[in-house]
């Protein structure tokens, strides 16, 4: 008997995949400097993501998610659930160090630097395009960072 992966597993792996699709395109592109105000909104989103995971709303965060992440995913609930269980380290950081954005043919990536509650440091990647005025999340891929924190 063989058993099939659950639905929000199979969500997480799809969005793994694209997430890092995403990122292979940047290292490959073409790197296009981003304005102030620009690096400040992808910033502002980044920061609303964990400040709305911080207070548990669950609507708040996916309402930073781009129209892909948010359908693939469901719901909000659903979308909640699978950062509290696959990213504890960005669902409730200890700090966060947020590193210069980079631009690639339309694509943006903000890293960010995250401490965790038992002083492990991550390196959170996040994709990030433009849906109209405002910067929405399109998928983060989180690796441990064997570096010292910025």
């Amino acid at each position: 008997m063989t058993s099939r992966p659950p639905p929000l597993f199979t969500r997480l792996t799809r969005l793994l995949v694209l997430a890092a699709w995403v990122l292979l395109g940047l290292a490959s592109a073409q790197a296009t400097p981003l304005t102030a105000a620009e690096e400040q909104g992808v910033r502002e989103a980044v920061q609303g993501q964990l400040a709305a995971f911080a207070a548990d709303d669950a609507n708040k965060a996916f309402s930073y998610a781009t129209p892909h992440v948010r359908e693939t995913m469901g719901n909000a609930a659903s979308f909640l659930a699978l950062v509290r269980k696959a990213y504890p380290m960005v669902y409730r950081p200890a700090s966060v160090t947020f590193l210069k954005p980079e631009s690639r043919d339309g694509q943006v990536i903000q890293r960010v630097q995250v401490l965790d509650a038992a002083g492990t440091s991550w390196l959170a990647i996040y994709g990030l395009e433009r849906h109209g005025n405002a910067w929405r999340i399109s998928g983060c891929v989180v690796v441990e960072d064997k570096r010292r924190m910025a």
